[in-house]
């Protein structure tokens, strides 16, 4: 008999095909399979299982719901638009699927520190969170440009006790918050965890962080069917890293009658004139290539190296992605599109003013490649991830944007 897919993949070296594994100095490679050791335990532990179950219900406030998005369906025709709501779970997104599982795992490979890199700061607030929860410390790396942009968040990670680490090389956003968090890392791998935010980084973390978040497509399989009667015909979400994508994607794989879309950033660019530099939409213009020490498809500049990327959302705005992501593409099993800055904006403005939910702007790529198709699918369901709520975003939104009349 043919294996499940999630049981096939990633294979024991952690690779999705011929993306993912772990390309990592010898001391850190030990560390990962020490990780992976201690992972495969606990995935079989009941105690574990029960633990993780209490916390998403009690502290965690899971299962979402799926919300039918009555005005923006009414008003774009055609398609149902339905939104899985990942910014109604505690600290308003997808992220804390994941952290409080890293962090879980952490005590029980007796470790005393959790260190992370953040982009739009969820994945910080997130394992801030689960840090105060367990009684560990928390060191969170962020770029300059991100704390800047972010700053409500940067104000909720201290205030749960996290040190917030200003990351003021090179572009000073995600992409660097990762390699400061790995330096920090490797000084004492022992005692610490770096917890990626993301399915991205060395094996065995791309699995790790899919597995936490496969409770979002599981629930959104049941609740779907609950609620209409059948499954839906297309699931759309963003794409950076591709956490809260792989989490809702992983329970629908099989159901090969069903269109799995990843939105990517377009960023300032549109799509009759791309430019390197103005976007971070890697499954489109990427080629394959290893950074923070995994095989993917990524944005290179003339020399091979990792290019500078742009998005409005800074969730996004990293030059490659998950490995599975990368594999799923390569076959077709996922379909992969991409939304600017201003699109992602406007479907902010809109959800805002139709349905009474600001979204995060990383979400907002997705909800505007829904809207942008609703009307070519009448009769269709469109199910949304609304990976997060937009509390991080207001400040910038406003200062850059106004109230939104003027955004077209």
């Amino acid at each position: 008999m043919k294996k499940p897919y999630l049981k096939e993949f990633p294979n024991e070296e952690g690779f999705f095909g011929k993306f993912g594994g772990a390309f990592v100095p010898e001391a850190i490679a030990k560390q990962m399979q020490e990780i992976n050791k201690a992972y495969e335990l606990i995935a079989q532990n009941a105690e574990f299982i029960a633990e993780l179950r209490r916390i998403r219900t009690h502290f965690q406030g899971r299962p979402t719901p799926i919300y039918f998005a009555k005005n923006l369906t009414n008003k774009y025709g055609g398609a149902g638009i339905y939104l899985k709501r990942e910014d109604l779970n505690h600290t308003g997104a997808h992220k804390l699927n994941h952290c409080m599982g890293e962090a879980l795992l952490a005590k029980f490979m007796g470790k005393k520190k959790l260190i992370a890199e953040t982009g739009a700061g969820q994945h910080g607030v997130a394992l801030a969170t689960a840090a105060a929860y367990f009684g560990m410390e928390c060191e969170i790396h962020m770029g300059e440009v991100d704390i800047k942009k972010e700053y409500p968040n940067v104000v909720r990670m201290k205030i749960l006790g996290a040190n917030v680490v200003p990351v003021t090389f090179g572009a000073k956003t995600l992409k660097e918050a990762v390699d400061s968090a790995f330096e920090a890392y490797l000084k004492d791998p022992i005692n610490s965890i770096y917890a990626i935010g993301s399915v991205v980084g060395p094996h065995p973390f791309p699995r790790i962080v899919r597995d936490f978040q496969h409770i979002v497509g599981l629930e959104a399989k049941e609740q779907f069917l609950d609620m209409t009667g059948e499954l839906p015909d297309k699931i759309i979400a963003c794409v950076g890293g591709g956490s809260n994508a792989m989490g809702i994607f992983s329970a629908f794989i099989e159901e090969d009658f069903i269109e799995l879309i990843g939105v990517e950033p377009l960023g300032k660019s549109k799509l009759d004139s791309v430019k390197l530099g103005e976007h971070a939409a890697s499954l489109s213009y990427g080629s394959e290539g290893v950074m923070h020490g995994f095989n993917s498809i990524m944005l290179k500049d003339g020399d091979g190296e990792p290019a500078s990327v742009h998005s409005v959302a800074s969730g996004l705005d990293y030059p490659s992605v998950g490995p599975e992501h990368a594999y799923l593409s390569s076959i077709g099993r996922t379909k992969v599109m991409a939304i600017n800055d201003d699109e992602a904006i406007k479907a902010f403005f809109e959800l805002s003013r139709f349905e009474g939910i600001i979204p995060a702007i990383e979400s907002s790529h997705a909800v505007a490649y829904a809207l942008k198709i609703a009307k070519d699918f009448p009769g269709k369901k469109l199910l949304v991830n609304l990976s997060g709520r937009g509390d991080k975003d207001i400040d910038f939104v406003v200062e850059n944007y106004g109230y939104g009349d003027s955004v077209k």
